[in-house]
């Protein structure tokens, strides 16, 4: 299953979010994000002039054996924007992993360790109106779920509480 393209989607204006998508000549893809927060645009530039050009024709099953390429073979070691983007690779290896083989990745790297996890929502909108009816959409997704915690006004006032003193 060799990589046959990868491309670097930056999106989100305002704040860049970088995605790496890698491609392999089955039609299946990967994504891992790239996101350096205030440096995307220099993992994207590294990935598509030194990272992608690497990529392409290598095997995708050989996750181990691509880090240790790009890691070793790799002109500044060890900085942020190198990992992030050897990190981008390796999670989308892993995606292409675990869809060729109908698996989530979680499964992959050892099953579950957990039942649940704690998650955090949040709403805007321009006016309070707008804000109540993202509120609304927020807390439909966590329904019934005893963690979900729902939080208003200025940091100070946002705590943790315990899991039976949630509503």
């Amino acid at each position: 299953m060799k990589i046959k393209d990868a491309k670097v989607i930056v999106s989100s204006p305002g704040r860049n979010f970088a995605t790496l998508k890698i491609t392999t000549e089955d039609g299946i893809y990967g994504l891992g994000d790239a996101t350096l927060n205030g440096r995307e645009l220099a993992v994207a530039s590294y990935l598509t002039d030194h990272v992608i050009p690497l990529l392409v024709g290598r095997d995708a099953r050989r996750i181990e054996d691509t880090w240790q390429y790009v890691y070793k073979g790799a002109y500044w070691r060890r900085g942020p924007v190198t990992m992030c983007a050897i990190s981008a690779v390796d999670t989308a290896l892993w995606d292409i992993k675990g869809k060729a083989l109908d698996v989530p990745v979680y499964q992959l790297l050892g099953g579950a360790s957990r039942d649940g996890v704690l998650v955090y929502g949040h709403a805007s909108g321009k006016d309070t109106e707008e804000t109540v009816k993202a509120v609304e959409v927020s807390e439909a997704g966590v329904q019934g779920d005893p963690s979900a915690e729902r939080h208003s006004g200025t940091a100070e006032h946002v705590r943790r509480r315990p899991r039976e003193n949630v509503l």
